[in-house]
Parts: C-alpha cells; sequence; structure tokens
C-alpha cells in the first residue's frame, strides 16, 4: 500500500479507483436535505463530506431539497438551509428540488404498473404493517397483489387525481414478500396528501416516498457518488432495485457513519419537540445544535469544518465526545478573537494614592496571536471594577494570588497595586469596596519598581465602561445519551443550561462591539455578541470557556 493511499478514506479510494479506471471523468456529489427543519451538526458533517470531496477531486455538488413531504415543509426552512451551507463555505454548482422530477417519477411509476412491478392497494397502513412480517418471520401478499394492470392504472390515475381521501391507498413496488431485507417486502412508492405544496400548488394529490424519489433523483441529476449516513445502509438494495428496473443511469449510494455527540440530541424530531414546547427560544437559540445555534453562540465556520475533519469518515457508528468540537472553536477562536476585559460580578476598588482626576490611557493589544489586529486604548482612573471571587478577606490557601489585605496582584495591562483593605456592609456583611495603593514605577511595558506580584488580575475603569449582558450556557441535556433509556429525553434537560448576568461591566471597547468579531473576554473564557444586543446594551454569548479538557485527555 503506497503512503497516498494510507492517507486516503475508504471513499477517497473509491472516488479515486473510478476516476483513474476512467469509470466517471468528474464527480458529482449532492447534499440532500428534507426541508422540514434546521440543518444540525449532524448535517454538517454530510456538507462537509460530500462538498469537501467534491472539492478536493475537482467535481460538482447539487444542493437538493428533497420536498416529497408538503406537511412539514416550508419556505423558512430552504431559506435557513441555503444560509448555512454557505455559512459553512460551500457552494452548489446547481439548486434542485425532488418535485421537480415529480412529472417523470409519476411516468416511472407507470412503466413498473404496466411491467406488473407495482399496484395500488387499498389496505389500511396498520394492516399493511401487519402483513409485513418480522425480520425473522415472512410477510404476507396483500390481496390487492394481484390486480390487474388496467385496475392499476385507473386507481392510480385518480388516486394523483384527488379521487380518495388520505390514507385510503398507496401504491407499492412488487418484489418479495419473503424477502429477509424488509425494504423488499413491496415497499410504498407513493401516498395520498391532498396538502398544497410550497412549489407545485394543487397539481398533486399523491407524492413519492423516500426511496422511490431518492435514488431516481439522484439518476436523473448524473450523481455518481451518492453519500449519506450508516442508516440508510439498508435502504441501498432497494435503491439499486429501483435504478435497474428503470434501466437509467446507475447512481452510486455509499454509506458513512453519522455524528453522533454525547450530551446532545439529533433527531430533527425531537428538536422540533424542544421548540414546539418551549424549552428552548427557538432553533436558533445557543444551546441547540444546529448550525444557527452554533453560529448565534459564536461558533465559526472554520472551527465546524475542522471538527468534521477531525472526526473523519468510519464506516461504523460512534458517539463523539462534545469535548472535541469545543476544543475547535476555542482552537480557531485563539487566533482571531480580539481580548478583551469584563468583570462579571463586579466588586468596587479605589487606588487611594491615585490622582482623583486622573485618566489615562493604557495599551493593549487586540490579539496577541496576530500584531497585524493593531492595539486597542483602555482608559484607567482612580476607581475600576475587579471580580468578586477575586478578593478574600483571609484566604486559607498558601497558594492564592490574588487580591487580599498584604498582597501585591498585577492589574493587566496597568499596575501592580498593594491591598490595604476593605469595607462591609453592615447589614449583608458582604464586601462593597477594596482599598489599594499603587506603585507608580510598575506600569506594565515599563516597569522599574522592583516589586513582584505572582498574580494578574482582569478588571475594569470604573468611569468609563460599558455596561452588557452575559449569557452563560451550559450542555442542554445532564446526561451523555439523553435520548437513550426509558425516559422521555426531556427529562434529560439541564435546568441550569442558561444563567443570564445582566449588568455586567466591561471596558469601553465592547460598546462597539462588532457580530462578525469573536472576543476572548481574559480570563473568562469566548464571547460573541448577540442579536438581541441593542444600542443601548450589548449583549454576549458565552461560546466556551477558556479550559480545555478534551485536548488535554487526548494528547
Amino acid at each position: 500500500m503506497t503512503e497516498d493511499k494510507q492517507s486516503l478514506n475508504f471513499i477517497e479510494e473509491i472516488i479515486k479507483e473510478d476516476l483513474e479506471t476512467g469509470k466517471h471523468e468528474k464527480i458529482v456529489t449532492r447534499f440532500p436535505p428534507h426541508p422540514n427543519g434546521y440543518l444540525h451538526i449532524g448535517h454538517a458533517k454530510a456538507i462537509c463530506v460530500s462538498f469537501g470531496l467534491a472539492d478536493k477531486y475537482k467535481g460538482i455538488t447539487n444542493l437538493r431539497f428533497d420536498d416529497t413531504n408538503p406537511v412539514k415543509e416550508s419556505v423558512e426552512y430552504i431559506e435557513s438551509i441555503r444560509k448555512d451551507v454557505k455559512w459553512l463555505g460551500f457552494d452548489w454548482e446547481n439548486e434542485f428540488f425532488a418535485s421537480d422530477y415529480f412529472d417523470q417519477l409519476y411516468k416511472w411509476a407507470i412503466k413498473l404498473i404496466k411491467e406488473r412491478k407495482a399496484y395500488v392497494d387499498d389496505s389500511s397502513a396498520e394492516q399493511i404493517a401487519l402483513e409485513k412480517g418480522t425480520p425473522t418471520k415472512p410477510g404476507i401478499e396483500s390481496k390487492f397483489r394481484n390486480r390487474s394492470v388496467e385496475e392499476n392504472l385507473d386507481l392510480f390515475e385518480r388516486m394523483k387525481n384527488g379521487e380518495f381521501l388520505d390514507g385510503e391507498r398507496v401504491l407499492r413496488a412488487k418484489i418479495d414478500m419473503a424477502s429477509p431485507n424488509m425494504h423488499f417486502r413491496d415497499p410504498l412508492m407513493y401516498r395520498i396528501k391532498n396538502v398544497t405544496h410550497h412549489r407545485t400548488g394543487d397539481k398533486w394529490k399523491i407524492y413519492p416516498m423516500y426511496d422511490w424519489a431518492h435514488g431516481q433523483s439522484d439518476s436523473i441529476e448524473n450523481v455518481t457518488h451518492s453519500l449519506c449516513s450508516l442508516e440508510f445502509e439498508v435502504h441501498r438494495p432497494l435503491y439499486n432495485w429501483y435504478i435497474e428496473q428503470l434501466n437509467i443511469y446507475p447512481s452510486r449510494q455509499i454509506e458513512f457513519a453519522r455524528l453522533n455527540l454525547n450530551y446532545t440530541i439529533m433527531s430533527k424530531r425531537k428538536l422540533i419537540s424542544l421548540v414546539e414546547e418551549g424549552h428552548v427560544s427557538g432553533w436558533d437559540d445557543p444551546r441547540m445544535p444546529t448550525i444557527s445555534g452554533l453560529r448565534r453562540r459564536g461558533y465559526t465556520p472554520a472551527s465546524i469544518r475542522m471538527f468534521c475533519d477531525r472526526v473523519g469518515l468510519a464506516k461504523r457508528n460512534n458517539v463523539i465526545d462534545v469535548a472535541l468540537l469545543e476544543y475547535c472553536v476555542r482552537e480557531d477562536l485563539n487566533k482571531s478573537a480580539y481580548r478583551r476585559m469584563a468583570v462579571l460580578d463586579p466588586v468596587k476598588l479605589v487606588i487611594t494614592n491615585y490622582p482623583e482626576r486622573k485618566t489615562e490611557l493604557l495599551t493593549g493589544e487586540n490579539n496577541p496571536e496576530n500584531s497585524e489586529d493593531g492595539d486597542r486604548e483602555i482608559p484607567f482612573s482612580r476607581e475600576i471594577y475587579v471580580e468578586r471571587e477575586d478578593f478574600k478577606e483571609e484566604p486559607q490557601n498558601k497558594k492564592y494570588f490574588r487580591l487580599a489585605p498584604g498582597k501585591n496582584v498585577r492589574l493587566k495591562h496597568a499596575y501592580i497595586v498593594h491591598c490595604e483593605g476593605f469595607k462591609k456592609d453592615e447589614v449583608t456583611g458582604e464586601v462593597t469596596e477594596i482599598h489599594c495603593t499603587y506603585y507608580p514605577d510598575s506600569k506594565s511595558g515599563s516597569d522599574t519598581s522592583g516589586v513582584k506580584a505572582k498574580g494578574t488580575l482582569h478588571w475594569v475603569d470604573a468611569n468609563s465602561n460599558a455596561e452588557i449582558e452575559v449569557r452563560q450556557y451550559d450542555r442542554l441535556f445532564k446526561t451523555e445519551q439523553p435520548d437513550v433509556g426509558e425516559e422521555h429525553f426531556t427529562e434529560h434537560l439541564n435546568e441550569n443550561s442558561l444563567t443570564v448576568i445582566p449588568a455586567a461591566k466591561a471596558e469601553i471597547a465592547l460598546a462597539n462591539a462588532d457580530d462578525k468579531q469573536g472576543y476572548q473576554f481574559l480570563r473568562l473564557g469566548y464571547f460573541s455578541l448577540d442579536k438581541d444586543s441593542t444600542t443601548d446594551k450589548k449583549v454576549f454569548n458565552g461560546t466556551v470557556g477558556l479550559r480545555d479538557s478534551w485536548g488535554k485527555k487526548n494528547n
């Protein structure tokens, strides 16, 4: 095995061989989402695979909306899917809809009826399910299975014309009711739905099932490699059977392991229930695994692509640690995020020997990882805010290097201060003010004081700052596999998944924060500007903390 082949995943090996043998001159892939909800992180992997492989081998990818169930579909979902794919950094060669092919699919269905390979069944859904048997028990042939071609053609046309109620009849393929593959036991091809379609209006009263529409749509588009997740592996024989019976372009379906994350659900049906039942604020709630939710939380396209690349392609399903996703966004934001200071639980610190009316402008790097991002000015005066948890009246730990009476600390970008004392509220006993003196010769970058300080604290000027709202997020579920077990998945919701801090203090530069820019709040984590922000008050979402649990565990 060559070094080149060793570096290829199993799908790349197939594509490479197909190109080298001349089976295909150009690779054509597709991404075919159902427009019945918002895309999630699992779809992001599918997008990266289909678009990424086409890009790598100089092929093309089609975006095809599988709009075969008008009951659950909407234009809102279509628009959100387009936005998500483009935001991830990909573009499609062609945009198609399965509904583009309704006329052709209908003609092919008639062809199979004429060849006695499809029939109209009047049985109820319950009866069809009962007669289908089990994986170890053969099914029972429907009493309508041997209708004449003429009767089937007449009934099928009347189904199309809307003469029957929903569920009254279906069209089924006639294959093998004893097949060990349950999908071969006379699968449904069409069902009646007297519903207006968002594109075809009231033209159709019948709509194709997934297995009937999918492979034929691939074939019409000359898709060379139809890449999908592993649960469709058992559908592949039927996919091939339809193509063979119709003698059309032989698209090839290839399956790979779907993306499963711990502490997360991927079921679109369950995600819809989270939205509709009010457990989250919407599809783009930053706690949701949707691409729109991740985007709102501050995840970057590059971080999601990095994550999908690190997960890789496998032939077996497994559960990925969500900490890997957090690691990837942390890695990416570290390179691009602007550094700022914010104090979430402020307590005032007074520098008693600093001039009362003086304010000086200190300098801080926007991003130490990229000097081209320049510097920003940070106001500093006699009164500042520090984190309440950064002060202790009587620290018990000898390794405590933050504020306490008699201790020195450095203020980031500023001076070393010495804690002299504090004031407390007589009723609550809460510390209301910390008193310090500073060493004038200890300014960062030009320190000649000779004074030492083992700890460095972030702070915000009390006279020139921005009051911001901060939303901190934890995992939406408190158990690793919330959709496994007897309990309803909502019983595993984490009641502490959102913490709102309505009046944090931030350095004044954040008053002009940009929603296209990520921020690192020093010592706190990475944050992004939320769409709920106003001119008067900025709202920031916590993207990810500074600590990396995945990288430490896996290096």
